[in-house]
């Protein structure tokens, strides 16, 4: 005769089964907790922890607070690496205010211990209009190539960000003009130039400051201070022959025109087109 026994016997077996698996994973073979650093993020992680950290530091300007954020990341020279990341969000279209962000942290990083740091000011234009009040910066005296789009910022921007932020304090600053325009002829320059200094009544460099660059089919827009071994008020644009070229500091700011590759002569007489040196200030 056949024992009927219903379904009592399988749902005490999954009874067992869950408690025996509880057991098993809390007592007998418990997950062991890992302590995960910022340095073991995946690269687009890492990217964006460095725009959060660099967003911060523009709002706090507390240096060393940024600076103890980026060793986390174990990259041997953070400002490297900000700066290679502000020019790689340019190159993919992302925002400008970051962009703005990592540059100015990467510049302010690699100052040189000693000398006073310029106070950033906004970049010329026909009206001035406020703007976020940038942390200080260096004048490591390097130059390097730059070309990072700048749009003008706002006095505030509400970023999502673990980093605690405070509201920057809106200043004004009066347009840069141009003080000195010189032929460069160096035979070691590959690429001929437009060299662009941008100083503040005192004649500190200023960063962040923006410069748009534009000829008959075309136009380049980037700012002053990308690199931490550039000039925070440096800048600089590589020409090609034949092509004329216009300069302005800001929208609406002073162009200067005419700027087409100078004919340079070597000491042994071999002809290499040359470039230019324009040094903005503010009266």
């Amino acid at each position: 005769m056949k024992e009927h026994r219903g379904n009592w016997y399988l749902f005490t077996g999954l009874v067992l089964g869950a408690a025996l698996g509880v057991v098993f994973a809390w007592v007998i073979s418990p997950m062991q907790p890992s302590h995960v650093t910022p340095a073991s993020l995946r690269a687009d992680f890492k990217d964006q922890y460095r725009i959060l950290a660099a967003a911060a530091y523009n709002a706090t300007g507390d240096l060393d607070r940024a600076r103890t954020r980026l060793a986390l990341l174990e990259e041997g020279d953070s400002a490297l690496a900000l700066a290679a990341e502000a020019q790689q969000v340019v190159a993919n279209g992302g925002s400008s205010d970051d962009a703005r962000s990592l540059a100015l942290l990467a510049a302010n990083l690699g100052r040189v211990p000693g000398i006073e740091t310029p106070h950033p000011v906004t970049a010329a234009s026909a009206t001035p209009t406020p703007a976020a009040t940038a942390p200080t910066m260096s004048s490591a005296d390097v130059r390097t190539a730059t070309s990072v789009p700048q749009q003008t910022p706002s006095p505030t921007r509400a970023i999502a960000s673990p980093f605690p932020t405070r509201t920057p304090t809106p200043t004004l600053g009066p347009p840069f003009v141009l003080k000195e325009r010189t032929t460069v002829c160096d035979v070691a320059i590959t690429s001929p130039l437009i060299e662009v200094n941008v100083l503040d009544s005192a004649g500190k460099p200023v960063p962040g400051v923006k410069v748009i660059v534009s000829w008959s089919d075309g136009e380049d827009v980037f700012f002053t201070g990308l690199k931490p071994a550039v000039n925070p008020g440096y800048a600089d644009f590589a020409m090609q022959t034949g092509i004329n070229y216009a300069l302005r500091l800001g929208d609406g700011g002073q162009t200067v025109g005419d700027l087409a590759a100078p004919d340079c002569k070597a000491s042994d007489g071999t002809a290499f087109p040359g470039g230019w040196k324009l040094v903005f200030t503010q009266p």
